[in-house]
């Protein structure tokens, strides 16, 4: 049976209103108009740039016409990559194409953009064909729709969030699913006559994949030396992921989920000085192996991205390194404990010791670990880099003496690279 879908791109693949509202406030201001308010701004959303410009700022035709040529000065440089794939939408195309569904899309921006955006973000290898304005003839819905299509197809859906979408999809013929993530609502929906309503992502792939195998998702590490920088670049980087439609999960090692947790306190306790270096090892090693198998495991296989505030890594430097257990013996330690379960990247930053104790110390109190002798800390930066000797593939090392947006979009890029690449 041929199966397609076309999807409709902003509010519906794309939450694209960053972009917009910026280029709408800049062509506004260009041409002498007052600033748009929020609510003027969220009905640019989905219609067409020269109606919206005549319906909700009150231009004419001529100035409609030249505010879309102001819109766009900025929108082709900028506005285009001000934009956020929706949760899951990354996974519900791959269960798409993975259960031989043909994908397209339809939308009223413009089509060089919209290739553009999706090439960007790296769904290009999922959509077959993107239909778009071209030049000055602007097609409507009904058309788009009608063009996106295969040329044969024995079941037909029309995805989006407004009921221009859904009154094209019965122009064109094609049954319709109006979504609620979007920028519309769910009575312009169901007014509009869509066929079918899904409030979620999760809903459309419940609708359109039952029973599917869901994807499996990615393991991603960060490590460095206290003081590195890597709770800012967690969140950089969080925000990069979440902005390319992964959904991300949060970890952290010693602990993440509660027993693990718990273990944690143990070994962090200043009160545990007295605490032999082999118990810390396995103690460590413990805790790995509950956090491993009750977060690690299950987010992947539910399809998410699972970014971890350490990992094996760490054991390795600062017990077989700082603690000069070996190196090798801590990873015969923990090789029961992860099991085959390693990151798919691992981002270091790379800083030296002594710079990077100065900034933890000038941040907070030391913990057991940090309140550590110079050489301990430097035997943990030299096994840091043994294992990256070991493991260049995986690792992701940014310099982290540089500041922090630098790094941030460095790592953003490495890490994006290699999660399209394993999808």
């Amino acid at each position: 049976m041929r199966k397609c879908v076309i999807f409709d791109l902003d509010g519906t693949l794309t939450r694209s209103e960053e972009g917009i509202w910026n280029c709408v406030k800049y062509a506004a201001e260009k041409l002498g108009f007052e600033e748009p308010d929020a609510a003027t701004l969220r009905k640019f959303i989905g219609p067409p740039l020269g109606y919206s410009f005549r319906e909700y700022m009150g231009m004419d035709d001529a100035m409609a016409d030249k505010a879309v040529e102001t819109y766009r000065e900025r929108y082709n440089v900028l506005g285009l990559f001000e934009n956020r794939v929706f949760p899951g939408i990354r996974r519900l195309l791959r269960t798409l194409k993975n259960d031989g569904w043909y994908i397209g899309v339809a939308t009223g921006k413009p089509q060089r953009a919209s290739e553009r955006i999706i090439a960007y973000f790296g769904l290009d290898k999922y959509i077959t064909k993107v239909c778009g304005p071209v030049g000055d003839h602007r097609p409507d819905k009904i058309d788009l729709i009608r063009n996106a299509l295969p040329a044969q197809w024995d079941e037909a859906w029309m995805v989006g969030d407004r009921k221009f979408d859904v009154e094209g999809a019965i122009g064109a013929g094609v049954r319709s699913i109006g979504v609620g993530y979007g920028y519309g609502s769910e009575e312009e929906l169901r007014q509009s006559g869509c066929d079918e309503y899904c409030e979620t992502v999760q809903d459309l792939i419940d609708f359109l994949c039952p029973d599917s195998q869901v994807p499996a998702g990615a393991f991603l590490s960060i490590e460095g030396l206290d003081g590195s920088g890597k709770s800012t670049q967690i969140r950089l980087l969080t925000d990069a992921i979440d902005r390319f439609g992964y959904e991300i999960v949060h970890s952290r090692e010693p602990g993440g989920c509660a027993i693990s947790e718990k273990i944690r306190d143990l070994v962090l306790d200043k009160e545990n000085v007295g605490m032999c270096d082999i118990t810390e090892a396995m103690l460590y090693a413990a805790s790995r192996a509950q956090h491993v198998r009750q977060v690690i495991r299950p987010a992947v296989a539910a399809g998410k991205v699972l970014l971890c505030d350490r990992f094996v890594d760490s054991s390795v430097a600062y017990q077989g390194g700082g603690r000069q257990l070996g190196v090798q013996t801590v990873l015969d330690i923990n090789a029961r404990a992860v099991d085959g379960t390693m990151p798919l990247a691992t981002v270091y930053l790379d800083i030296d010791h002594e710079t990077s104790l100065k900034r933890r110390a000038a941040a907070t109190e030391l913990d057991r670990m940090e309140m550590e002798a110079d050489s301990f800390h430097a035997r943990t930066e030299a096994a840091y880099r043994e294992l990256i000797k070991r493991d260049p593939e995986r690792f992701i090392v940014v310099d982290a003496t540089q500041s922090p947006e630098v790094m941030g979009k460095q790592i953003a890029e490495k890490v994006m690279g290699r999660l399209m690449e394993a999808e």
